[in-house]
């Protein structure tokens, strides 16, 4: 489970670049922010529930 808890930490920092990014050329969008914070929160629980 340890590979996998990475791989989901993995993807939600490359989210959160992506939409720097997106927020940074075309201007913010408050429903990116608001998916990659619940995406964050679902990493943040599964490191929880699965050390």
């Amino acid at each position: 489970m340890t590979h996998h808890n990475h791989q989901v930490a993995a993807v939600t920092a490359g989210l959160l670049i992506l939409v720097s990014v997106y927020s940074a050329v075309l201007g913010p969008n408050g429903w990116l922010w608001f998916g990659w914070t619940v995406l964050l929160l679902a990493c943040v629980a599964l490191f929880v529930v699965r050390p």
